[in-house]
């Protein structure tokens, strides 16, 4: 089953597989999430899902059992 993740604000969407990073997900979208530590603890990757909820794209996957994803994308000049 795949899983229709969509990359808001410029509204690019790719199909992944569950499990899959974000950050690879991103990448072959064409999507540029910074990233700084890649271990969650700087933030660099921060991203909100469609209901709100804050994660760190570098240890952050795919989730299982949905059939869509929503991933806000921030938009950070300094990054």
């Amino acid at each position: 089953m795949t899983v229709n993740v969509q990359f808001l604000p410029d509204d690019v969407t790719i199909d992944a597989q569950p499990g899959e990073p974000l950050l690879e997900v991103a990448k072959r979208a064409g999507v540029f999430i910074p990233t700084g530590c890649l271990m969650g603890s700087c933030y660099a990757c921060e991203v909100e899902l469609g209901d709100g909820t804050p994660i760190c794209a570098c240890i952050s996957s795919v989730p299982d059992g949905k059939q869509h994803l929503t991933i806000h994308l921030y938009s950070d000049p300094v990054w």
